[in-house]
Protein backbone atom coordinates (compact mmCIF):
# COMPACT_ATOMS: atom_id res chain seq x y z
CA UNK A 1 0.00 0.00 0.00
CA UNK A 2 1.49 3.31 -1.06
CA UNK A 3 1.96 5.73 1.89
CA UNK A 4 -0.41 8.80 1.79
CA UNK A 5 1.16 12.48 1.07
CA UNK A 6 0.85 13.89 4.78
CA UNK A 7 1.22 17.77 3.05
CA UNK A 8 -2.11 18.26 2.40
CA UNK A 9 -3.32 16.82 5.88
CA UNK A 10 -0.94 19.23 7.41
CA UNK A 11 -2.69 22.20 5.29
CA UNK A 12 -6.02 21.06 6.53
CA UNK A 13 -5.26 20.91 9.92
CA UNK A 14 -3.82 24.88 9.65
CA UNK A 15 -6.65 26.24 7.93
CA UNK A 16 -9.54 24.68 10.05
CA UNK A 17 -7.11 25.95 13.16
CA UNK A 18 -6.34 29.47 11.69
CA UNK A 19 -10.24 29.73 10.74
CA UNK A 20 -8.40 31.44 7.15
CA UNK A 21 -6.60 30.43 3.96
CA UNK A 22 -4.40 33.58 3.88
CA UNK A 23 -3.65 33.16 8.07
CA UNK A 24 -2.58 29.58 7.25
CA UNK A 25 -0.69 30.58 4.37
CA UNK A 26 1.07 32.71 6.62
CA UNK A 27 1.84 30.01 8.88
CA UNK A 28 2.99 27.65 6.49
CA UNK A 29 4.56 29.96 4.51
CA UNK A 30 2.70 28.78 0.90
CA UNK A 31 0.03 30.84 -1.21
CA UNK A 32 -3.70 30.85 -0.08
CA UNK A 33 -4.45 29.29 -4.12
CA UNK A 34 -1.55 26.43 -3.26
CA UNK A 35 -3.52 25.53 0.29
CA UNK A 36 -6.88 25.76 -1.13
CA UNK A 37 -5.79 23.28 -3.87
CA UNK A 38 -4.38 21.10 -1.40
CA UNK A 39 -7.55 20.72 0.73
CA UNK A 40 -9.87 20.20 -3.06
CA UNK A 41 -7.59 17.19 -3.70
CA UNK A 42 -7.69 15.89 0.08
CA UNK A 43 -11.65 16.23 -0.37
CA UNK A 44 -11.94 14.63 -3.61
CA UNK A 45 -9.74 11.74 -2.54
CA UNK A 46 -11.31 11.40 0.72
CA UNK A 47 -14.71 11.68 -1.18
CA UNK A 48 -16.26 14.12 1.60
CA UNK A 49 -16.91 17.80 2.39
CA UNK A 50 -13.99 18.92 5.25
CA UNK A 51 -14.45 22.55 5.10
CA UNK A 52 -17.12 24.81 5.01
CA UNK A 53 -16.47 28.14 3.32
CA UNK A 54 -17.99 31.37 3.27
CA UNK A 55 -16.72 34.98 2.05
CA UNK A 56 -15.80 36.02 5.99
CA UNK A 57 -14.57 32.65 7.49
CA UNK A 58 -13.70 29.04 7.06
CA UNK A 59 -14.55 26.35 9.23
CA UNK A 60 -14.67 22.67 9.72
CA UNK A 61 -17.55 20.40 8.72
CA UNK A 62 -18.68 17.69 11.21
CA UNK A 63 -16.53 15.37 9.19
CA UNK A 64 -13.84 18.04 9.27
CA UNK A 65 -14.34 18.18 13.26
CA UNK A 66 -13.81 14.80 13.18
CA UNK A 67 -10.69 14.43 11.13
CA UNK A 68 -9.10 17.92 13.34
CA UNK A 69 -9.62 16.46 16.73
CA UNK A 70 -7.76 12.79 15.17
CA UNK A 71 -4.62 13.99 13.79
CA UNK A 72 -4.89 17.61 14.75
CA UNK A 73 -2.42 16.54 18.44
CA UNK A 74 -0.44 14.09 16.22
CA UNK A 75 0.61 16.86 14.22
CA UNK A 76 1.55 18.94 17.72
CA UNK A 77 3.77 15.35 19.36
CA UNK A 78 5.59 15.52 15.91
CA UNK A 79 6.53 19.24 16.20
CA UNK A 80 6.96 18.53 19.94
CA UNK A 81 9.66 15.59 19.23
CA UNK A 82 11.26 18.01 16.66
CA UNK A 83 11.83 20.34 19.28
CA UNK A 84 13.22 17.92 21.74
CA UNK A 85 15.29 16.66 18.89
CA UNK A 86 16.84 20.01 18.24
CA UNK A 87 17.71 20.71 21.87
CA UNK A 88 19.28 17.54 22.03
CA UNK A 89 21.58 18.56 19.12
CA UNK A 90 22.07 21.94 21.35
CA UNK A 91 22.71 20.51 24.51
CA UNK A 92 24.59 17.27 24.81
CA UNK A 93 23.00 14.12 26.40
CA UNK A 94 22.52 10.87 25.52
CA UNK A 95 24.79 7.71 25.54
CA UNK A 96 28.51 6.84 24.34
CA UNK A 97 30.11 3.23 24.45
CA UNK A 98 33.84 2.73 24.54
CA UNK A 99 36.04 -0.23 24.50
CA UNK A 100 39.24 0.22 26.28
CA UNK A 101 42.14 -1.30 28.48
CA UNK A 102 42.11 -1.18 32.13
CA UNK A 103 45.44 1.02 32.34
CA UNK A 104 44.43 3.43 29.62
CA UNK A 105 40.80 3.61 31.30
CA UNK A 106 42.28 4.74 34.72
CA UNK A 107 45.20 7.32 33.09
CA UNK A 108 43.78 9.08 30.50
CA UNK A 109 39.81 8.50 30.15
CA UNK A 110 38.76 8.74 33.26
CA UNK A 111 40.73 12.19 34.30
CA UNK A 112 39.88 13.64 31.22
CA UNK A 113 36.16 12.09 30.84
CA UNK A 114 35.46 12.63 34.50
CA UNK A 115 34.76 16.47 34.01
CA UNK A 116 33.18 15.97 31.05
CA UNK A 117 30.09 13.80 33.19
CA UNK A 118 29.99 16.31 35.98
CA UNK A 119 29.52 19.65 33.17
CA UNK A 120 26.83 17.55 31.43
CA UNK A 121 24.65 15.02 33.48
CA UNK A 122 22.72 14.04 31.09
CA UNK A 123 25.92 12.47 28.97
CA UNK A 124 26.32 9.05 30.06
CA UNK A 125 29.69 7.11 29.28
CA UNK A 126 30.10 3.16 29.03
CA UNK A 127 33.30 1.81 29.40
CA UNK A 128 33.74 -1.76 28.29
CA UNK A 129 37.07 -2.94 29.57
CA UNK A 130 38.72 -5.12 27.16
CA UNK A 131 42.24 -6.24 26.01
CA UNK A 132 40.67 -8.35 22.42
CA UNK A 133 40.04 -5.97 19.12
CA UNK A 134 36.65 -5.66 19.65
CA UNK A 135 34.71 -4.60 16.51
CA UNK A 136 33.16 -1.56 17.33
CA UNK A 137 30.53 -1.53 14.24
CA UNK A 138 29.66 -5.22 15.17
CA UNK A 139 29.14 -4.49 19.16
CA UNK A 140 27.47 -1.58 19.36
CA UNK A 141 30.19 0.56 20.38
CA UNK A 142 30.81 4.33 19.47
CA UNK A 143 34.13 4.55 19.54
CA UNK A 144 37.15 1.97 20.90
CA UNK A 145 40.75 2.37 22.03
CA UNK A 146 43.79 0.87 21.21
CA UNK A 147 47.80 1.25 20.42
CA UNK A 148 47.52 3.86 17.13
CA UNK A 149 49.96 0.98 15.11
CA UNK A 150 46.49 -1.68 15.46
CA UNK A 151 43.49 0.17 13.88
CA UNK A 152 42.21 -0.68 11.20
CA UNK A 153 42.43 1.75 7.75
CA UNK A 154 38.79 2.34 7.14
CA UNK A 155 38.51 4.14 10.64
CA UNK A 156 39.15 7.32 11.90
CA UNK A 157 42.07 7.49 14.73
CA UNK A 158 42.51 10.22 17.02
CA UNK A 159 45.83 10.24 19.36
CA UNK A 160 45.05 10.95 23.18
CA UNK A 161 48.07 10.02 24.31
CA UNK A 162 52.44 10.64 23.47
CA UNK A 163 54.26 8.13 22.06
CA UNK A 164 55.00 4.80 24.13
CA UNK A 165 57.82 2.60 24.90
CA UNK A 166 57.71 -0.80 26.15
CA UNK A 167 59.94 -1.67 29.18
CA UNK A 168 61.39 -4.79 30.24
CA UNK A 169 61.45 -4.65 34.70
CA UNK A 170 61.90 -6.97 37.44
CA UNK A 171 62.29 -6.58 41.18
CA UNK A 172 66.12 -5.78 42.43
CA UNK A 173 65.32 -8.86 44.42
CA UNK A 174 64.89 -11.10 41.52
CA UNK A 175 68.38 -9.67 39.72
CA UNK A 176 70.31 -10.80 42.79
CA UNK A 177 69.67 -14.06 41.81
CA UNK A 178 69.48 -13.77 38.00
CA UNK A 179 71.61 -12.16 36.00
CA UNK A 180 70.77 -8.85 34.27
CA UNK A 181 69.94 -9.85 30.13
CA UNK A 182 72.30 -7.74 28.06
CA UNK A 183 70.28 -8.85 24.58
CA UNK A 184 66.34 -10.04 24.27
CA UNK A 185 67.61 -13.71 23.56
CA UNK A 186 68.74 -13.55 26.97
CA UNK A 187 65.61 -13.86 27.90
CA UNK A 188 64.55 -17.37 27.39
CA UNK A 189 67.07 -18.41 30.28
CA UNK A 190 64.52 -16.52 32.72
CA UNK A 191 61.29 -16.46 34.54
CA UNK A 192 59.41 -13.66 32.49
CA UNK A 193 55.79 -13.09 33.56
CA UNK A 194 53.06 -13.00 30.39
CA UNK A 195 49.86 -11.90 29.04
CA UNK A 196 47.37 -13.79 27.38
CA UNK A 197 44.92 -12.21 24.79
CA UNK A 198 41.72 -13.25 24.30
CA UNK A 199 42.07 -14.63 21.20
CA UNK A 200 43.93 -17.16 23.25
CA UNK A 201 47.74 -16.42 21.89
CA UNK A 202 50.38 -15.71 24.30
CA UNK A 203 52.24 -12.12 23.85
CA UNK A 204 55.33 -12.70 22.05
CA UNK A 205 57.39 -10.05 22.96
CA UNK A 206 59.14 -7.34 20.42
CA UNK A 207 62.17 -5.57 20.60
CA UNK A 208 64.10 -3.44 17.89
CA UNK A 209 67.66 -1.87 17.65
CA UNK A 210 68.44 0.14 15.00
CA UNK A 211 66.61 -1.31 12.25
CA UNK A 212 66.91 -4.68 13.89
CA UNK A 213 63.54 -6.50 14.93
CA UNK A 214 63.88 -9.26 17.39
CA UNK A 215 60.39 -11.48 18.62
CA UNK A 216 61.04 -13.42 21.43
CA UNK A 217 58.97 -16.53 22.74
CA UNK A 218 59.65 -16.41 26.89
CA UNK A 219 58.34 -18.90 29.16
CA UNK A 220 57.42 -18.39 32.93
CA UNK A 221 55.44 -19.16 35.85
CA UNK A 222 52.66 -16.83 35.64
CA UNK A 223 50.78 -16.07 32.87
CA UNK A 224 47.96 -13.31 33.43
CA UNK A 225 44.85 -11.65 31.33
CA UNK A 226 45.07 -8.37 32.30
CA UNK A 227 48.19 -5.74 33.50
CA UNK A 228 47.54 -4.91 36.82
CA UNK A 229 48.49 -8.57 38.60
CA UNK A 230 51.29 -8.58 35.58
CA UNK A 231 52.74 -5.49 37.48
CA UNK A 232 51.89 -7.10 41.25
CA UNK A 233 54.00 -9.97 39.86
CA UNK A 234 56.97 -7.92 39.19
CA UNK A 235 56.76 -6.42 42.52
CA UNK A 236 56.87 -9.41 44.04
CA UNK A 237 60.24 -10.47 42.53
CA UNK A 238 58.68 -13.52 40.17
CA UNK A 239 60.18 -12.55 37.16
CA UNK A 240 60.74 -9.97 34.20
CA UNK A 241 57.63 -8.61 32.84
CA UNK A 242 56.98 -6.62 29.47
CA UNK A 243 54.49 -3.80 29.42
CA UNK A 244 54.21 -0.11 28.09
CA UNK A 245 56.52 1.97 30.73
CA UNK A 246 53.98 3.60 31.61
CA UNK A 247 52.87 1.10 33.54
CA UNK A 248 55.63 0.56 35.56
CA UNK A 249 56.69 4.19 35.85
CA UNK A 250 56.06 4.99 39.41
CA UNK A 251 57.31 1.96 40.41
CA UNK A 252 60.80 2.70 38.19
CA UNK A 253 61.08 6.05 39.64
CA UNK A 254 61.13 4.62 43.26
CA UNK A 255 63.33 1.86 42.65
CA UNK A 256 60.85 -0.87 43.54
CA UNK A 257 61.78 -2.45 39.84
CA UNK A 258 64.64 -2.06 37.42
CA UNK A 259 64.72 -1.66 34.14
CA UNK A 260 66.61 -3.69 31.35
CA UNK A 261 66.83 -4.01 27.60
CA UNK A 262 66.17 0.02 27.39
CA UNK A 263 68.20 0.21 24.26
CA UNK A 264 65.85 -2.09 22.62
CA UNK A 265 62.59 -0.29 22.95
CA UNK A 266 61.94 2.98 20.47
CA UNK A 267 58.96 4.36 20.50
CA UNK A 268 56.10 3.60 19.16
CA UNK A 269 52.56 5.25 18.10
CA UNK A 270 50.64 5.85 21.53
CA UNK A 271 47.39 5.09 22.41
CA UNK A 272 44.54 6.19 19.94
CA UNK A 273 40.73 6.92 19.75
CA UNK A 274 39.06 5.41 16.94
CA UNK A 275 35.84 5.17 15.31
CA UNK A 276 33.86 4.47 12.16
CA UNK A 277 33.59 7.51 9.70
CA UNK A 278 30.42 9.49 10.14
CA UNK A 279 28.76 12.88 8.69
CA UNK A 280 27.16 13.82 11.95
CA UNK A 281 28.24 13.10 15.47
CA UNK A 282 26.09 13.17 18.30
CA UNK A 283 26.62 16.20 20.97
CA UNK A 284 27.50 13.98 23.66
CA UNK A 285 30.30 11.90 21.23
CA UNK A 286 31.85 15.29 20.38
CA UNK A 287 32.57 16.28 23.68
CA UNK A 288 33.99 12.87 24.35
CA UNK A 289 36.02 13.82 21.61
CA UNK A 290 37.02 17.27 22.17
CA UNK A 291 37.97 15.82 25.82
CA UNK A 292 40.39 13.51 24.74
CA UNK A 293 41.71 15.36 22.09
CA UNK A 294 45.36 16.47 22.70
Amino acid sequence: MARRNLNDLLAFVTVAREGSFTRAGAVLGVSQSALSQAIKALEERLEIRLLTRTTRSVSPTPAGERLLHAIGNRFDEIESELDALTELRDKPAGSVRITTGDHVLRTILLPKLLPVMHRYPDVRIEFDVSYGFRDIVADRFDAGVRLGESIDKDMIAMPISPKLRMAAVASPAYFERHPVPKVPADLQRHNCINIRFPSGGVYVWEFERRGREVNVRVEGQAIFNTSPHIVLAALDGLGIAFLPEEEFAPHIEEGRLVRVLQDWCPPFAGYHLYYPSRRQHSPAFSLVVDALRM
